[in-house]
This record gives structure tokens, sequence and C-alpha cells, in this order.
């Protein structure tokens, strides 16, 4: 396993919250543009304007059929819905430049989950720690760890200039591993 794998399965730190750490090419602001930097952001995750400041507007714009490897690597029929775009409003509740940033996540529901980032230099790479909670449930925490797991995959390929995984079914196959992993009562 080299230096920055992403073969790292999340894990659960408190009830309805994931955790989950990689090693990533430096160096920190680079990875922090990766983040804050919509162009940027949306070669791994989702585009959308973020207001760097606390309390800054945000709207993730997730295009995820983008994130595709290749015509053979097509959405399973239970995330055909999330293959267009999905556009999600939150509001930047942390922003320490280049070291945390943190924004509310919307869940479609009405409610809204936390997500932080946590960047330390680790020599000429970056570690990078994220933490996502107020999950509203463990279906939503399956989901959560294997969509952002593949996500992460993504970023690290891109910040080593690698060739990107195939998207779908490495999220598909994470979901099943984390449905696997994580208690029944989480």
């Amino acid at each position: 396993m080299n230096d920055h794998a992403t073969d790292e399965y999340g894990v659960l730190t408190a009830p309805r919250t994931l955790r989950i750490e990689r090693t990533l090419p430096g160096p920190i602001e680079r990875v922090w543009a990766y983040l804050t930097e919509p162009g940027k952001r949306r070669t791994w995750l989702a585009g959308g304007p973020m207001e760097l400041r606390e309390g800054g507007t945000m709207e993730l714009v997730f295009h995820n059929v983008e994130l595709q490897r290749d015509a053979d690597d097509v959405p399973p029929p239970k995330h055909a819905a999330n293959a267009g775009k999905i556009r999600s409003p939150g509001r930047v509740t942390v922003c320490e430049p280049p070291r945390r940033l943190g924004f509310t996540w919307d869940e479609g529901d009405g409610t809204h989950s936390q997500v932080l980032f946590d960047l330390t230099r680790h020599g000429p790479d970056v570690r990078l720690v994220l933490t996502h909670g107020a999950l509203a449930s463990r279906a939503m925490l399956v989901g959560v760890a294997g969509g952002w797991h593949t996500h992460l995959g993504v970023l690290a390929a891109r910040l080593a200039d690698a060739p990107l995984p195939p998207f779908w079914s490495t999220v598909d196959r994470l979901e099943s591993d984390y449905e696997a992993r994580i208690p029944a009562d989480a």
C-alpha cells in the first residue's frame, strides 16, 4: 500500500458520526484549494459557490455522472437519481485557511448534518481528517460513508495525477462494505 492509500475505512467516533482519514499529496494549500475552489472541488465532489467565511453561504452542486471513469461505469439502479445535478445548500461553519473547513450538509428532508475537514502538514503530504456528524439515520450513515470514501478516493487520485477509480461501482461496493461494518444499532 502506498503513502496515499484510499482504502482505509471510516470509523464511527460518536453516535451518527463518521470519521475518515487520508494522507494526500501536498502541499496543504493545494489540498485546501481542492476543498474550497468550485472548479477544483467539482473534479472530485461537487462544484458550486462557497463564501469562505464563518456564516457564509454555499451550495454544493453535485453532478456525479461527471466522475464516471468510462461509459461502462454506470450508476446502479438505486443511484440513478443521483446521476443528474443535485443542489445542496449550506452554511460555512468554520473557515480557518488552510487548516479547517466546516459546513452544514442539507439532508434533503429539512435537517442538516455537519461536515468538518481538518488538514495538517505531514512532511510533503497532508493529513486530511473528515468528520461528518449529526446524521439522521443509520441508512444515511451507510450512504454517507460509502459516498465520502469514494469521493476521497477520487480526490486522492486527482492530487496524485493518477488514473481515477471507477466511480459508481466503487460507491456500490463501499456501501455494501459499510452496511456490513456499521452496527445495526448505529
